[in-house]
């Protein structure tokens, strides 16, 4: 069984797909960051750097205690081992998988969060600052149309975690300013994966959670957005 601490976010949206996809049993715990629940200390003691998502594998390959494990990549890159899924075993499979599961840890996910923030959370509509993240996820939109031009999925022929990794944040290419006409072969790739049963259901599981879906409200934007080392200062 695998504890899921969640929310309705694009990195929360790669574990549900994964573990669907996969078929695993899983609980999920949902943990509202616009509440501020991340800074529990019960969830801190799994997730440090107070993000979600986090999990608890209770059953191990090693057949020791629970492990806890956060950080979206490093919980793919757990996983896909745990059950020889979604990861070639092959060397050079591997690596092209992982080369694109950092690249979107490092640069996609990044970078199109700090577009979300400026384009839609800022309470100061800064064109610098909003040119500047929409034009850089312009690029790696590009890197990825490239890459996905004669290919199947991000890493070849196969399905793999750098699909899921990438998937959640495209999919939010509207709330970047993104227009999918100029990158056709992620808008094919997009798709095809927004067909998938797996991700259908992670989506729907996400508005049975959230509703909603909604905006950040105010109060939750001063939650979210007015961290500092005071705030887990508090709560040690």
């Amino acid at each position: 069984m695998i504890d899921l601490y969640y929310w309705t976010t694009p990195n929360g949206h790669k574990l549900t797909i994964f573990l669907e996809e996969a078929a695993l049993a899983y609980r999920l715990i949902p943990v509202d960051i616009g509440k501020g629940e991340q800074f529990k200390p019960e969830f801190l003691a799994i997730s440090p750097n107070n993000k979600i998502p986090a999990i608890v594998d209770h059953a191990p390959a090693d057949g020791g205690a629970p492990i806890p494990v956060f950080e979206s990549g490093a919980i793919l890159l757990y996983l896909a081992e745990k059950i020889g899924r979604f990861l070639p075993a092959a060397p050079r499979g591997r690596l092209e998988v992982l080369q694109w599961l950092f690249w979107q840890m490092s640069g996609l996910g990044p970078f199109a969060g700090q577009t979300h923030h400026f384009r839609l959370y800022a309470p100061e509509k800064i064109p610098y600052a909003i040119d500047r993240y929409t034009k850089e996820n312009s690029r790696l939109y590009a890197v990825l149309d490239l890459r996905l031009t004669g290919r199947e999925f991000i890493a070849g022929d196969s399905y793999s975690i750098a699909d899921i990794a990438c998937y959640p944040w495209v999919q939010r290419y509207e709330r970047q300013g993104m227009n999918l006409e100029d990158f056709p072969n992620v808008a094919r790739w997009l798709r095809q994966l927004g067909a998938r049963p797996a991700v259908v259901r992670a989506y729907e599981i996400a508005r049975q959670v959230h509703a909603s879906g909604a905006l950040f409200t105010e109060e939750e934007k001063r939650v979210l957005f007015g961290q500092d080392a005071s705030t887990l200062r508090r709560v040690r």
